[in-house]
């Protein structure tokens, strides 16, 4: 057997990587090792400055207002929708590694937990784009937005603060916003994006109930209370509060409590 790779190696390698064949070879090669047993988790380095992270210069970053329009019912509308949400995925591989890389001292279950999410999100974004291939289209050649790594950017310096707001919030709104999608493919005919669809929002259940559970780890050894800690770092770092209506089913079981739910309905003029 040869020499083992280092994981957070393999992690920089893949965030300062110039384009998105070289990010997605690196993250291909994280899985072939993991396979073989040939990764180590030793304790990281120093984490890669934030500002060092480089995104695909094949692709084109523009305001939200400025991006396509996202209804299936046309083959230019279902290619805008099935376009953004593999941006999500493509984004969740590069945010995954960060969490991965930028937290030093975690315990090596958080490490594997990450791995095992961005390998997932690979999977997602890999079935995303065969789908764009059989509809005449590739990603990269929509314009998208970087919204979700500017989290990413804005809670670099704690890792709290990253699984409140990514897994917790961020990735949480798939879970209310993706059986919407599902059904209007459905109704429009496209059956097979839509299976697509329902796989990732299975998997991504498993991976907001990660955030959660790390999240409330982190909040149990430094003592605070976790939902009121929540609600502390919602208002910190976004404008207004996250928009219903909620899915209560998943979120639940993404170890989202009753109680947090109903704290989002009441601040999103939802009525419990």
């Amino acid at each position: 057997m040869g020499q083992s790779v280092d994981i957070f190696a393999l992690a920089e390698r893949c965030l300062t990587a110039a384009s998105i064949e070289d990010k997605l070879a690196v993250t291909l090669q994280a899985k072939q090792l993991l396979e073989a047993g040939m990764l180590h988790f030793h304790d990281s380095a120093s984490a890669l400055p934030i500002e060092a992270v480089r995104w695909p210069e094949e692709l084109r970053f523009v305001d939200p207002r400025r991006l396509p329009r996202r209804k299936p019912y046309s083959l230019t509308g279902r290619i805008a929708l099935l376009h953004a949400i593999a941006h999500i995925e493509f984004s969740a591989i590069q945010l995954h590694w960060d969490n991965l890389q930028r937290f030093p001292a975690m315990p090596q279950k958080y490490y594997r937990d990450w791995l095992q999410v961005i390998l997932e999100e690979l999977n997602h974004f890999c079935l995303l784009r065969r789908r764009l291939n059989q509809l005449g289209a590739d990603y990269g050649d929509l314009p998208v937005h970087g919204g979700l790594w500017q989290v990413a950017v804005d809670t670099c310096g704690d890792v709290l603060e990253r699984m409140a707001l990514v897994p917790r919030c961020m990735e949480a709104r798939g879970l209310d916003v993706t059986p919407g999608m599902i059904d209007s493919l459905d109704r429009a005919g496209d059956g097979e994006s839509a299976g697509i669809l329902e796989k990732i929002l299975a998997d991504e259940v498993g991976h907001v109930a990660l955030g959660s559970f790390w999240f409330k780890t982190l909040c149990q050894q430094r003592g605070v209370p976790v939902e009121p800690t929540y609600q502390r770092l919602l208002a910190r770092h976004l404008s207004q509060s996250p928009r219903g209506p909620f899915n209560r089913m998943l979120r639940l079981q993404a170890g989202f409590s009753a109680a947090e739910l109903d704290q989002l309905e009441r601040q999103g003029g939802i009525s419990p």
